[in-house]
């Protein structure tokens, strides 16, 4: 099952749809698209990253389509289009912003000789012309402003104002009125041709700049991407000596590709002719390449290093490992912390402040302010203070404060191994007191190991282990891996009528006989006399016809950085538990050096206990993460305010969790807190910044200082101040997000188990 289809809880008639988006310039223009598909029959939720150009839209299928949603959007101020279910996730490609500086800036010389002919030697009578400027002006307007004026009009006629809808508005009234001061000289007003010139080489340099800064922020995410192919190399089949290119959003579940030595594998399978060495290093971390031959697993985005081998895909495209790791990346950006929300509506309506403000500026500087300072007005004045205040005001700033900073962080956690499924993970991170472990698997390394069978009955050793083994063949649980492992290749018995009772046993038919297997607790309670078995270690037990027969003992062991883990998270003041189904005689002394406390250490629990302690945490006021793995911790991780889930844990155990430790490594808990801390410190700096710069700008452009100081701005200073407003916002990010960068680089993004660890399938 695709990330994206449980991420939103949706019920089984609703389904999820990832859509790239142009023509998104501002906050203003996320808040207005995503009313524009809530208003849609059939939508129920919509999502849009002003950075990444992205929406997520949650629909209902029966009421809807993709092809729907994607036709209702083109048809106002945006185009959308729909990402192929196989085809490979791709950010936009990096665009060459030199030509649209170098256009700027040539539009800013220009005009800024308007402003200062009488400092250039000698005479240059056609500069000194208002035909030169007049035209200019109209060149400005009609090729590198066409944009900008088209996008502002149109979102105005359609009710949703934007920050090309205050530029264009602030360049066409300068224009206008030049162009009406020039035609009747007679008013005795000013042109001002140069300013609109100005107002657009800004806006236009601010944007290039800031396009700029945003792609570095995306060169993380962007290396990601990189590791997936475009092409792959199809066999009709294995017998097939003439090899066909196809693209990678073409291949099934099932096909044969040939991969030549060289090449990097375009999908998860198995190999099945040939034998090779695989340079997994952009996986893994490791750099030295593993020999693989028939049957052996190798992963998209792996490198083929020493002949050619032919593959059996078993997952392709986004439901490959690294495809739902890009996919979680790119929805966690999607996925709003509160606080963005709150920006997002503000900057919806943004837009129609700043154009009340302008309106009322103009009123008072041409009716009010007269009668008190007469000989600050001039003819001109109203209208110049309100373009200031229509382009020195930034919906940009406040928009992009929030996304800009999950972009960065949330991309670098990928690339250092960690998967945060969004923005409002990362807020409740911020309030976390108490940090819950499961334990087997979690906090132990989960590979158990048979330490003794005991036996009560008349079956021997390996015949326990045998159904054992079969009783277990379905499950994932580390005791029924270790019983696999323990009974090795022998041919397992069938068995009917399996059942399992969560976190606690299975019992079935194997021929003639009915076996149950479990804990001892749960055998008991199941009328089975089990007087005679005093286990003290993490135990399975099995009954053949309600007859005590056999208890396997295992011992497990703690991961090599639990314990610098829990003792960090204790430094930092965080409250430490520990859940666990085990009893305390297997418990306490695996747990003890860790020093926990003995009332932080609970046993012989049930998933429905576990859940309880979680709700009874959170209801006493404690902010709760719950780290786990398996199965029985999913009700855990849900209800937990942030669930943590290990990569090599069960495929519904990740479904549930809030963030997803790709490494397997409980060190990276605490890259995950400090991650939380450093990107929303660059939140509220950004959000400060953003309200900070509107609250000062605009009173300055409406004029403010004007009777006191004699200060004011023109447009065109306006302008350069709005475009330096985003451009701060977006570096303030860039540079800031450092905690997860110090010690990590790119390629450990998947260093993983590599046959057992993969995120979306259950390890059977």
């Amino acid at each position: 099952m695709s990330p994206l289809s449980t991420l939103n809880g949706s019920d089984a008639t609703s389904a999820t749809v990832l859509l790239r988006v142009s023509g998104l310039r501002c906050a203003g223009c996320v808040r207005s698209l995503e009313r524009q598909l809530e208003q849609l029959p059939g939508v129920t939720a919509a999502a849009v990253n002003l950075v990444t150009g992205t929406a997520i839209v949650t629909y209902g299928s029966s009421l809807t389509s993709p092809d729907a949603i994607v036709q209702h959007i083109n048809q106002g101020t945006f185009q959308a289009a729909l990402v192929a279910p196989n085809a490979p996730l791709q950010l936009p490609p990096p665009s060459d912003g030199k030509p649209l500086a170098a256009l700027a800036i040539g539009l800013l010389i220009l005009s800024s000789l308007g402003h200062g002919i009488h400092l250039l030697p000698g005479h240059w009578p056609m500069l000194e012309t208002m035909v030169w400027h007049w035209g200019l002006a109209t060149l400005a307007l009609l090729l590198p402003g066409r944009d900008i004026v088209r996008e502002g009009i149109k979102g105005l006629w359609h009710g949703r104002p934007n920050m090309n809808t205050l530029v264009a508005l602030g360049a066409l009234a300068a224009y206008g009125t030049s162009t009406v001061a020039w035609l009747w000289p007679q008013l005795g007003w000013d042109c001002f041709f140069d300013e609109p010139v100005m107002i657009l080489g800004f806006i236009l340099l601010g944007r290039t700049l800031e396009q700029g800064v945003r792609q570095r922020a995306q060169q993380g995410l962007r290396s990601l991407l990189a590791l997936q192919p475009l092409e792959a190399t199809w066999l009709p089949s294995l017998e097939c000596r003439e090899p066909w290119p196809i693209p990678v959003s073409q291949i099934q579940v099932g096909d044969w590709l040939w991969v030549a030595a060289g090449d990097t594998f375009p999908a998860d399978g198995t190999i099945v002719a040939g034998e090779t060495l695989v340079d997994e290093s952009m996986l893994t971390g490791e750099a030295t390449p593993v020999l693989k031959g028939l049957g052996a697993t190798v992963l998209a985005g792996s490198r083929n290093q020493a002949a050619a081998v032919t593959i059996r895909v078993e997952r392709c495209g986004q439901a490959a490992f690294l495809g739902q790791i890009l996919e979680l990346v790119l929805q966690a950006q999607n996925r709003k912390a509160p606080v963005q929300r709150v920006a997002d509506r503000v900057a919806g309506y943004f837009g129609y402040g700043v154009l009340a403000l302008a309106a009322a500026t103009g009123l008072f500087w041409w009716a009010i302010a007269p009668h008190f300072w007469p000989n600050l007005t001039t003819p001109l004045l109203p209208l110049k203070l309100a373009l200031s205040v229509l382009v020195i005001a930034c919906p940009c700033a406040l928009g992009l404060a929030t996304p800009i900073a999950l972009l960065v962080g949330t991309s670098r956690a990928a690339a250092n191994g960690v998967v945060i499924r969004g923005g409002d993970v990362l807020e409740r991170s911020q309030h976390l007191t108490t940090i819950v472990f499961d334990k087997t698997g979690t906090l132990t390394s989960g590979q158990l190991e048979l330490e003794a069978v005991t036996r009560y009955g008349s079956l021997e050793e390996e015949e326990v282990l045998t159904v054992l083994a079969s009783l277990e063949q379905e499950s994932s649980h580390p005791l029924a891996r270790a019983i696999q492992r323990a009974h090795g290749c022998a041919e397992l018995l069938a068995v009917t009528d399996l059942t399992t009772e969560l976190g606690l046993g299975v019992c079935g038919w194997i021929g003639e006989h009915y076996y149950q297997a479990g804990r001892l607790a749960w055998l008991e309670r199941q009328g089975i006399d089990c007087r005679d078995a005093h286990p003290s270690t993490t135990h399975v037990a099995l009954a053949c016809d309600r007859q005590l027969v056999a208890v396997c003992t295992f011992r497990d062991r703690l991961r090599s950085d639990a314990i610098e883990t829990v003792q960090a998270l204790k430094n930092q003041g965080f409250a430490v538990h520990v859940l666990t189904g085990d009893t305390a005689h297997a418990t306490q002394p695996l747990l003890a050096p860790l020093n926990l406390p003995a009332d932080a250490i609970h046993t012989d629990l049930q998933p429905h206990e576990k859940l309880a302690l979680i709700e009874a945490w959170q209801a006493a006021g404690e902010t709760v993460a719950m780290v786990g793995d398996g199965l029985n911790d999913a009700p855990a991780l849900t209800t937990a305010a942030v669930g943590i889930s290990l990569a090599s844990g069960t495929e519904v155990a990740i479904d549930a969790a809030d963030v997803i430790l790709v490494r397997n490594q409980l060190g990276d808990l605490l890259k995950v807190l400090s991650l939380s801390h450093a990107t929303f410190a660059k939140i509220q700096q950004n959000l400060l910044w953003a309200v900070a710069y509107n609250l000062v700008g605009l009173p300055v452009a409406a004029g403010a200082l004007l009777p006191l100081w004699g200060v004011s701005l023109t447009p065109a200073v306006a302008a350069a101040c709005m475009a330096f407003s985003s451009i701060a916002v977006v570096v303030n990010s860039l540079w800031g997000v450092n905690a997860f960068t110090h010690s990590y680089s790119y390629r450990s993004l998947l260093r993983t188990v590599k046959s057992d660890s993969s995120i979306g399938k259950s390890n059977t």
